[in-house]
């Protein structure tokens, strides 16, 4: 199971995070873990406050993944927390005839993705995969999985193994007590975040046998 840090290429911009805690009530998380309008593209305070396309953000990554897995024409990769399908978007863009499937929690973010790439995304839940085992080449769980209760996160880990010849998630941690309070202040729709070898336990607990990186604020 490698720690490895494939998003090294996504751009990366300053975080006001000790705002960010002062502001955020949970009467906002309660708001964004909906995953619906306000989310996606209502008031900041409540997510992104705007989520639309912009090139710069996947199209660094998906080089990263088709070099690291031998990603070609022929691979299948799924995305689960697709959202709008942007980084299906790219990836198709990048590897053309690349066979790619997407599911998200938000119907609201199912109906108002990309054209391109709606006949192959769904609305779906990472604790039950409506796929058969090893379906795919690769499957990516970026910052989706942390947002279930644990027992459902266990569970979403097992059906990322099941359904994925190899995989890759990210999922919402830290490594010293400064970098708890940091998450703590920051964190807006996880249920689920723990250090970094709590985390590399349960994967081990669940049988997780693929890539892993951390996202720290």
């Amino acid at each position: 199971m490698p720690e490895i840090n494939l998003l090294i290429n996504y751009p990366q911009t300053p975080r006001k995070v000790e705002e960010r805690g002062m502001e955020k009530t949970e009467e906002d998380r309660r708001m964004a873990r909906q995953f619906g309008q306000e989310y996606f593209d209502g008031n900041r305070r409540y997510g992104y406050g705007g989520y639309s396309y912009h090139p710069r953000f996947w199209q660094p990554v998906v080089p990263s993944f088709k070099e690291y897995y031998h990603l070609t024409e022929d691979s299948s990769v799924l995305d689960i927390g697709c959202a709008k399908g942007f980084m299906m978007y790219d990836f198709d863009k990048s590897i053309p005839g690349i066979k790619l499937k997407g599911i998200d929690i938000s119907s609201y973010a199912i109906a108002h993705a990309m054209e391109d790439m709606k006949p192959f995304i769904s609305v779906g839940n990472a604790k039950s995969l409506p796929f058969a085992d090893q379906s795919f080449d690769l499957v990516i769980c970026i910052n989706t999985v942390h947002n279930l209760p644990l027992d459902e996160c266990k569970q979403a880990l097992r059906e990322i193994e099941r359904v994925g010849k190899h995989a890759f998630v990210t999922v919402d941690a830290y490594r010293t007590l400064q970098e708890k309070k940091r998450m703590d202040a920051w964190n807006l729709t996880a249920l689920t975040y723990m250090s970094v070898e709590e985390w590399k336990k349960l994967f081990a607990e669940v049988g997780y046998t693929g890539d892993y990186y951390w996202f720290i604020p």
